[in-house]
């Protein structure tokens, strides 16, 4: 099987890696790619965005199947014009997208389905915000109705602030969700899913504020582990029967069924589980650590889905152990980074690239978050001194990084309400 994974980040990497270890797959190729991805892929150029044009490149390719990385490709219906070109497609239609790439949609479904997620409002006006603003509180979630990429939510106890994030959006003509505040600790669930069938992966949790302690703004997200010590082994199950099949049934009923990753983050009050928000796409960070325990072929896994044999795939098999996850950014990130920077040490087993090229022949940094690295160990605490360790033979001028990705799991600090 020949495989064309679209977009040029650490997820893509992770995709192509799990990929490579899979007998099955005779031949790798991604557009764009990145520095790291060079190395294990033929790399093409594509404008991600283009569904004829990412279906002229499968072609050209002879792809068996296409994985669609990123959100937007597939909000624009990338992968409905593969599929119209008659090749396997990894990911849902624009259609089935909205369940990300519109808020207000994935909340209409999840009430028609009766799945528990954050009472919300929308705002389109800023002469309405000020009451809407009253109704909520004394913790504003605010967030762009839209593909905000991790970075167009606030979370805050300052009404000022929710009130400044709100203003903006609206003045950039972007409607404004707000949201109550939900309790205990957040997961992230990848669920491979097509139609009514539904597989899950590892649960995982990402770190998206930028400093340790969950301190700052919120990024596309600074670091994840898997698995999670605290989370009950029951909860999965729960997680998949009361919130993500009964979500794939309505978007079946409403003509427009999920074929892909169906990603459900969540947060685990008292309660039980209720939604934070549903993507439509493998995670950026998580994708990085749960792939690293997979040792199922991953790309039997995802033709399945988009061949419409997903009920026949045997159970999946899983690597003992924990993986972590601890995302290297540019100086300034998640404001404007500091690009052009040569990056040395990279090149090592467990490092994934993101925002990476090569310039005449060397390695330098080209977007926000630069790299993934990614340890494994028989434990959480081992797997994240081992994701430390090959940090510590990388240089980049200026970047940062979460010394605490997962360290609150490992001290016991997390609780379920």
């Amino acid at each position: 099987m020949r495989v064309l994974v679209i977009g040029s980040g650490a997820r893509e990497h992770a995709l192509l890696l799990a990929l490579a270890r899979d007998p099955g797959v005779t031949a790798l190729m991604c557009a764009p790619g990145n520095a790291g991805i060079a190395k294990i892929a033929e790399q093409h150029s594509v404008d991600i965005a283009s569904g004829e044009a990412v279906a002229d490149l499968a072609k050209k390719v002879e792809a068996d199947l296409v994985v669609v990385g990123p959100e937007v490709p597939l909000v624009l219906g990338v992968a409905d014009a593969v599929r119209a070109a008659g090749i396997a497609c990894f990911g849902p239609s624009a259609d089935a997208a909205r369940i990300e790439g519109s808020k207000a949609f994935a909340k209409d479904v999840m009430a028609a389905a009766g799945v528990k997620t954050a009472h919300s409002e929308i705002v389109d006006s800023p002469a309405k915000l000020d009451e809407a603003l009253d109704r909520f509180g004394p913790n504003w979630v605010v967030k762009d109705d839209g593909l905000a990429a991790g970075k167009g939510v606030v979370v805050t106890t300052d009404r000022d602030a929710a009130r400044d994030h709100a203003a903006e959006l609206l003045e950039n003509g972007h409607p404004v969700l707000l949201e109550s505040f939900l309790d205990g600790p957040e997961v992230s669930l990848f669920c491979v899913v097509d139609g009514d069938t539904v597989v899950p992966l590892l649960p995982a949790q990402d770190h998206k504020r930028v400093g340790d302690g969950d301190t700052g703004p919120n990024t596309g997200g600074m670091g994840a582990y898997t698995p999670l010590p605290w989370l009950p082994e029951q909860m999965v199950t729960q997680i998949v029967d009361d919130v993500v099949k009964p979500v794939a049934a309505e978007l079946v009923a409403r003509g427009s069924s999920f074929s892909g990753l169906l990603y459900a983050g969540l947060a685990i009050g008292k309660d039980g589980p209720a939604v934070v928000e549903f993507n439509c796409r493998f995670g950026d960070p998580e994708t990085q650590a749960v792939l690293a325990l997979l040792k199922s072929p991953l790309g039997e896994l995802l033709n399945a889905a988009a061949t419409g044999t997903l009920d026949q795939v045997p159970p999946l098999e899983w690597q003992d152990g924990s993986a972590v996850t601890v995302v290297v950014a540019a100086e300034h990130y998640p404001a404007t980074p500091r690009t052009g920077d040569v990056i040395s040490g990279a090149d090592g087993e467990g490092v994934l690239h993101a925002g990476t090229k090569l310039v005449d022949g060397q390695v330098v940094s080209a977007g926000g978050r630069v790299l993934s690295v990614v340890g494994v160990g028989a434990n959480l605490s081992e797997a994240r001194e081992d994701a430390y360790a090959k940090i510590a033979a990388i240089k980049l001028p200026g970047s940062h990084f979460r010394k605490d990705i997962g360290l609150a799991a490992v001290e016991g600090r997390i609780a379920i309400p």
